[in-house]
């Protein structure tokens, strides 16, 4: 290795060895600006380091000088050659020499854990690559150790053989030879507070949480927000985040002494790091005193001479011996939104996307849209699914988080905000549009420049499936921890399972029967198919549905949730006709079963059909249960189907109706074999909320006092009566926080959403360290 790269020593000419994450930040530090300091290790190095693989495989030997020419669509060959390439680089051997230059500069620092920052160049004329691409590489943090900083710096490069990496390589026209990834290497310290601020002519947000900022990048905490004035730096609003743990350093790495952190655990694969929950008062602080909110103002109003008025840098406020500071640690000159939003929402679907507004009232539905479009309406209602599939986007003003439309989006994968009043009204079919499922904003572009055109081709290639960093990816298996909770997905679109299958999950926890038939009943209701005499074909269809799961997932379970009529999903034959909405309350679940039992019949006919293919994995999960007499029903009817003559086969339960908090001894007795909570409906019973108003969305808090009671009783009875207790509902995606309190009350499974699949895993391995780190320093005490 010929030189370590100091930040406040790089010069023009170094940019292409550096990075622009470095690069960047050398300029404001050699300006005298207060950036955390480090040092890089060069992309030179990563050239070399590929030069000097030995490897018999014929993709592996060519490199670093292979353009790895390969079908990009074709999503399992893209895996495997992700897969195969990532494995020899992580396998490999670092030169002790260069791991020896980095441990010795990095001891400089007197710090027991690092950070390990991709900083990429592309040498290409190729318009509209932007280097700074936001959840591409990830950083990697690792203990200030020589073994421990090799693997780092292998996990590093390796992500530019990633899924997603390749597809973007390949859509935006870059060989490998064009990419120069460089590594920043910088010290991690304890943080009072850490987040951004994002500025631009029209406003400018900051975000803070408490502790490191690692926790608002992984989506477990919604940070603090600031709304700022740019021309006065007067605060405009401030917004309350929902922030229940912090990340810190692990002190006992180094050997110091700091002030006990209670509850914490050590993160898998990133072992210099602890998370810790934050007490009650904490939670419900600010974490940016006054006097750190104004040097944050301050310091953005210094760096508009710098770096023009759009920009975004992350900061952190460091603990001190002496006194606290201030530090920049990423910073990128200029944004890809290129307006202040217009409308806000509530972000119901993560990612970003750029295309064109198509506006329709629900009243005039359409028999197809263009693909790519941003749908806006005033509401969806499941039946539009079809037509979903080739959206881009979806605004509607109506709906929350747990709204049809907002799970829709999550399990399709399509950036989506809800609640946004007015959208159809203030936004026109044809208008080009940034949609920030995120933030929950939308955001209007003007002009068709080349250059707009070019930060529309990246924003909606950031923002597809296989590259949004909330979504799967063929990375998510790599270096998980073991865990001993379940963890499930909730499903109902066969075209998802072959993304899904090869995930970290043990089976399906929810297959969402109204969203999965939606796709087989040409917009009939199912009686009008038995009524009209095509029962067999109708029956032949849906056994075909769902044995495309039972066979993708064998021999994991799959919980096969029967049909709910509830508005606005298969309104019941007499309402089928009518244009008011359903009742949320009315003719819904199991209820509806005894009123007209044809279709349910139907339904086990079909898992009837399945078992007998040889499927064994498929259970039955009931919805909605008012009453002990309906579980029943329904239980004779499974019998009169012969389905509980397959040894494997469980009757469960949907515990949604508070009623089941007095009555599940009962319906343990009458045969339950399990309970799945339902968060989204115990919410709304629970605090008399509709979940489809995005007005109530405040009011509707899954997270309340007692909905989490109530939780925490339905798991605890179930264990008195020794029988499994799942969630499927929204919360634990939402507030992967809560996932701490469900794993310590002894919840036997968690099912998510695909996109959720990755953080949830994490924070289940997080909160059962925590719970044995807890148990080991009772014994010790």
């Amino acid at each position: 290795m010929n030189k370590l790269y100091w930040l406040d020593q790089i010069k023009l000419q170094d940019r292409a060895k550096v990075g622009d994450k470095a690069f960047y930040l050398s300029k404001i530090i050699q300006h005298g600006y207060p950036v955390m300091p480090g040092f890089v290790v060069s992309a030179e190095i990563l050239r070399q380091f590929l030069e000097n693989l030995s490897s018999s495989e014929s993709l592996v030997a060519d490199l670093p000088h292979s353009s790895l020419h390969l079908d990009v669509t074709n999503w399992r060959q893209l895996q495997q050659v992700a897969s195969r390439l990532r494995q020899e680089i992580l396998t490999a051997t670092v030169t002790q020499e260069w791991v020896s230059t980095i441990f010795q500069a990095a001891r400089e620092w007197q710090t027991s854990c690092l950070i390990l920052r991709p900083s990429l160049a592309v040498s290409t004329a190729t318009p509209g690559i932007n280097n700074n691409i936001s959840g591409l590489l990830e950083s990697v943090f690792c203990q200030c150790e020589p073994e421990a900083i090799a693997r780092a710096l292998k996990r590093t490069w390796s992500q530019i053989f990633r899924a997603r990496s390749l597809l973007y390589w390949q859509h935006s026209g870059i060989n490998l030879q064009q990419i120069n990834l460089a590594v920043l290497v910088q010290p991690v310290e304890n943080a009072i507070a850490s987040g951004s601020l994002t500025a631009n002519s029209s406003g400018w947000q900051i975000e803070a949480t408490w502790g490191l900022g690692i926790a608002i990048a992984l989506g477990e905490v919604q940070p603090d927000v600031y709304y700022i004035q740019p021309e006065t730096g007067v605060v405009l609003e401030q917004q309350l985040g929902n922030k229940m743990l912090a990340y810190g350093v692990d002190d006992a790495a180094s050997g110091t002494v700091s002030q006990p952190v209670p509850n914490s655990v050590l993160i898998p694969d990133r072992n210099c790091l602890i998370t810790y929950l934050l007490p009650e008062a904490q939670q419900k602080q600010y974490s940016l005193q006054e006097e750190y909110l104004q040097q944050i103002i301050s310091l953005g109003t210094q760096l508009v001479s710098e770096l023009g008025k759009t920009f975004t840098i992350k900061w952190t406020i460091t603990q001190q011996t002496t006194s606290d500071k201030l530090y920049i640690t990423q910073v990128s000159p200029s944004q890809s939104i290129p307006h202040s939003h217009f409308i806000r929402g509530l972000g119901a679907a993560g990612g970003r996307v750029v295309a064109t507004a198509l506006v329709i009232n629900p009243q005039q539905k359409p028999e197809q849209l263009p693909k790519g479009v941003i749908l806006v309406v005033p509401t969806i209602t499941p039946d539009w699914l079809p037509l979903l599939q080739q959206v881009g986007g979806i605004i509607t003003e109506q709906g929350g988080l747990t709204s049809h439309a907002a799970i829709l989006a999550r399990e399709l994968g399509i950036t989506a905000v809800v609640n946004a009043t007015s959208a159809t009204t203030l936004i026109q079919t044809g208008e080009r549009l940034l949609l920030d499922g995120d933030r929950g904003e939308v955001y209007r572009i003007k002009g068709d420049s080349k250059e707009e055109m070019d930060k529309e081709r990246e924003e909606n290639l950031l923002s597809s499936h296989h590259l949004n960093p909330k979504a799967p990816h063929a990375s998510v298996t790599s270096h998980l921890p073991m865990i001993a909770t379940q963890l499930l997905v909730n499903l109902s679109q066969s075209t998802l399972i072959e993304q899904v299958q090869n995930l970290p999950v043990d089976g399906v926890g929810l297959l969402r029967s109204e969203l999965m038939v939606l796709n087989i009943l040409n917009g009939q209701h199912p009686n009008s198919w038995i009524l009209s005499g095509r029962q067999a074909e109708l029956l032949e269809l849906w056994s075909e549905q769902i044995m495309q799961f039972a066979h993708a997932f064998a021999p994991r379970p799959v919980f096969y949730r029967s049909l709910d009529w509830r508005s606005p999903d298969l309104p019941s034959l007499s309402d089928s006709l009518q244009s008011s909405p359903q009742s949320m309350l009315g003719e819904r679940g199991t209820f509806s079963y005894l009123q007209n039992p044809a279709v349910f019949e139907l339904e086990l006919k079909a898992l009837g059909s399945v078992q007998q293919a040889g499927y064994t994995n498929v259970n039955l999960l009931l919805p909605f249960v008012r009453t002990v007499e309906e579980f029943v029903f329904c239980r004779r009817k499974v019998e009169q189907a012969f389905l509980t003559e397959v040894v494997e086969f469980e009757l469960w339960m949907m515990a949604e109706v508070p009623s089941v908090l007095f009555l599940l001894p009962e319906y343990v007795i009458a045969g339950v074999a399990g309970i799945s909570i339902g968060t989204n409906d115990l919410t709304q019973l629970l605090l008399g909320v509709d979940r489809e108003q995005g007005q109530l969305a405040k009011v509707f808090n899954e997270r309340h006092p007692a909905v989490m009671g109530a939780i925490a009783q339905l798991i605890q009875m179930a264990k008195s009566a020794d029988i499994p207790c799942s969630i499927c509902g929204q919360a634990p995606a939402l507030y992967p926080e809560i996932i701490d309190k469900l794993v310590e009350w002894g919840i036997t499974s968690i099912s998510v959403e695909p996109e959720a699949i990755e953080r949830t895993y994490q924070a289940i391995a997080r909160a059962e360290q925590r719970l044995i780190l807890a148990a080991a320093r009772r014994r010790l005490h």
